[in-house]
């Protein structure tokens, strides 16, 4: 929707319909931002637990459960189910909410019979997470997804500012491979394997060729010869070639 460059006479890509750069800048500054509300997870477990028998009897709402407004949240800590304390000259200390303690009232039942609040599933990592959501599609799907890119050690509560780059560059990948693809998306990646074990680039690797098998295109900045061996195509940009 914006007037061309002067040397651009006309721009034609029908094959493209969107272009997106995952990179391993950080995800946003707010601590309401988690693994979960990110990848999505959250608004499908709130939309569960409004749904359970305990919900229904108190009258509550998906709404209810959100950290943001929710009328469940605890006022002592504003939902995060963390409080900080101000020490003289040291840094803030951040304890566990002593007027919640990080528990919930409404529960979801498990497919062993255990029970979860939602403040106890956002303590799970994404590895317990999946075996306690097993019989709920969407979610397990969502983190089945972070779980093949080598993060299932991540807690779905973990503050998304407080990921590694690589971190957060997976995680934003995860949550473009749980939405539908139309084809006609352009990704480019700058150097996702840094810091990974050979055994998570295999990983990313096979994650990339699925979005490729869809019929998107994947440009990758890469040094790791297992993942360039992977390329239809490769540009060696050489020495000096920046």
């Amino acid at each position: 929707g914006k007037t061309l460059p002067p040397h651009v006479r006309a721009l034609d890509a029908e094959g493209i319909a969107h272009v997106k750069l995952i990179d391993a800048t950080p995800i946003g500054i707010n601590v309401r931002s988690t693994v979960a509300t990110y990848a999505g997870v959250h608004d499908d477990l709130r939309r569960l637990f409004a749904r359970s028998p305990d919900a229904k009897a108190h009258g509550y709402k998906a709404g209810d459960f959100s950290y943001n407004t929710g009328s469940l949240r605890c006022p002592g800590c504003d939902g995060t189910g963390e409080v900080s304390l101000d020490v003289q000259f040291l840094p803030d200390v951040n304890i566990v909410c002593p007027d919640c303690r990080a528990a919930g009232l409404v529960k979801l039942t498990g497919p062993a019979g255990q029970t979860a609040s939602l403040p106890e599933l956002m303590d799970m990592d994404v590895n317990t997470a999946i075996n306690f959501c097993r019989n709920m599609k969407t979610v397990c799907q969502k983190l089945k997804v972070l779980q093949q890119l080598g993060l299932g050690y991540l807690t779905l509560g973990e503050e998304t500012p407080s990921l590694s780059g690589g971190e957060a560059q997976r995680v934003k990948l995860a949550n473009e491979l749980a939405r539908r693809s139309t084809g006609k998306t352009v990704y480019i990646l700058d150097e996702p394997t840094t810091g990974l074990h050979i055994a998570d680039v295999h990983r990313l690797i096979e994650v990339l060729q699925k979005l490729v098998d869809a019929g998107n295109t994947v440009i990758v900045i890469e040094h790791n010869l297992d993942l360039i061996k992977c390329a239809d195509h490769i540009i060696d940009l050489g020495p000096e070639g920046g």
